[in-house]
């Protein structure tokens, strides 16, 4: 009966072979190393939607530009199929593969922390589980120059990747212990809710204080009662890392609602239940200016409701007429089906409310624009959440009139957001300082290197011909 559950959780999986026939001992090893590839979301990195698992050509969107992930079956060719465990183990824990140093995309400076018996476990998953993909991949990572340079990683290594691998992963009984592995190793949670210096490393002072990435602004969760997470039970806790929704409280969307697809609604109940004792136990951090929690927002403002109960007019031309940028029409027209006139959703919150909603309440106007833009979809174990973005039917001043009207009547009404703005969440959000500096300085040296080669050559020809003429 053990083994039938073990083969049955590897097929769940649905990247795998089959593993009968393997000692027992290794079967459960095995079965740690589905765990920790599922809790370390490699799936969600190393998979494009409708592909072959873990096949790579996943496009991660960073600050500095877009970054190909990699095929990590075990390809002889082009995948991870000749790596020994040592390699396997210094590319995760320290960013550098047997042939280049990685990005820190990949969350190395998080997974140096992992135990050896779960780097084991992993390695064992990968090379005797997961199906090779021998496919030649579509695309490759091409950042501008510098950071096209991989070696100049080496020096950031020096600065930021010094952590040390855990003795062994906390055992379930204790609860704080495990949460803590999870949060800080395994989930790599700090790599987006922790705020970035000046050279993109994680500010370790500031850890879980909130952040700023590819246009979202990625949630405060540390235990401070008015910025983080505080006043959240831990049921409501469990419930958003399980499916996305805290009632009255938040939904996930963006990178986070691909976190709990691809890894954290698989993750048993007690692990949930220990990610949120952990939480509670972090030192708070308040974010500057707020003075109240984001979902305390609670009731709309008043509003003449004769006002939004517009007449259709059913003139052909008037249905297709997309040029109001008044953000009551648009919000009547694009949102109150789902979100009722008075934003307070559906009864079971399948549509959630507009009001107590930390999206709407919050210091920052960046996730109501990013979800009128990009929309949500999230698989959950209940089914999928849908609601479509609406980037390519508004302009600028639409999405940035109607995000306005939302925080007026259902939120922070301190909250604005102009076009301009809307136009740069659109790109991926404000570039980081160094992408500002480097890239100019790094564009005038590869010119100046350019035109030294440019005149040594043309210098070098006209040499030759005059000694040619001579001759």
């Amino acid at each position: 009966m053990r083994c039938v559950k073990i083969i049955s959780f590897a097929l769940i999986l649905g990247f795998v072979v089959p593993i009968r026939g393997f000692a027992q001992s290794e079967m459960e090893v095995i079965q740690r190393g589905a765990y920790v590839a599922r809790a370390a979301d490699c799936t969600g990195c190393h998979t494009n939607a409708g592909e072959k698992p873990f096949a790579g050509d996943f496009i991660l969107a960073s600050p500095l530009g877009n970054i190909i992930a990699t095929n990590i079956t075990p390809s002889k060719q082009y995948g991870i199929g000749n790596w020994n465990e040592e390699q396997f183990a210094k590319a995760i824990r320290q960013g550098i593969s047997p042939t280049r140093y990685l990005y820190p995309a990949m969350p190395y400076t998080a997974y140096a922390e992992l135990s050896d018996a779960d780097v084991h476990a992993l390695y064992l998953y990968f090379m005797k589980v997961v199906k090779p993909v021998d496919n030649k991949p579509e695309r490759i990572t091409s950042l501008d120059f510098p950071f096209n340079q991989r070696w100049l990683m080496m020096g950031w290594n020096m600065i930021f990747a010094r952590k040390q691998p855990w003795e062994k992963a906390p055992p379930e009984q204790d609860n704080i212990k495990r949460g803590e592995y999870l949060v800080k190793v395994l989930e790599h949670c700090s790599t987006c809710h922790t705020p970035r210096n000046i050279l993109m490393g994680e500010k370790e002072s500031q850890f879980l204080g909130g952040g700023f990435f590819a246009g979202w602004y990625v949630p405060n969760i540390t235990s401070d009662p008015i910025s983080g997470i505080g006043r959240w039970s831990n049921d409501e806790l469990v419930s958003y890392l399980r499916s996305g929704t805290a009632h009255w409280k938040s939904q996930a969307a963006g990178s986070m609602a691909e976190s709990i697809e691809n890894s954290l609604r698989h993750l048993p109940d007690q692990d949930l239940q220990a990610i949120a004792a952990y939480l509670k136990t972090v030192p708070p951090i308040r974010t500057h200016g707020q003075i109240r929690p984001a979902f305390s927002f609670t009731g709309a403002k008043p509003v003449n409701m004769a006002l939004l109960d517009y007449a259709i007019d059913r003139n052909p031309n008037a249905m297709t007429d997309k040029t109001t940028t008044d953000g009551q029409a648009l919000y009547v027209a694009a949102c109150a089906t789902c979100h009722q006139l008075d934003g307070q959703g559906t009864k079971d919150q399948f549509y959630p409310s507009l009001t107590a909603n930390s999206a709407t309440g919050g210091m920052f106007y960046n996730n109501t624009v990013m979800v009128i833009l990009n929309g949500i979809q999230r698989k959950t174990n209940d089914g999928i959440v849908f609601m479509p973005g609406f980037g390519n039917e508004m302009n600028d001043i639409q999405i940035a009139n109607l995000a306005n009207y939302i925080f007026e009547r259902f939120g922070n009404d301190s909250l604005k957001v102009t076009a301009e703005q809307v136009k740069l969440l659109r790109l991926g959000g404000e570039r980081p300082i160094i992408a500002k500096i480097v890239l100019p300085i790094g564009g005038v040296i590869l010119l100046t290197v350019v035109g030294i080669i440019y005149i040594k050559r043309k210098r070098r020809r006209q040499r030759y011909r005059h000694l040619s003429s001579k001759r």
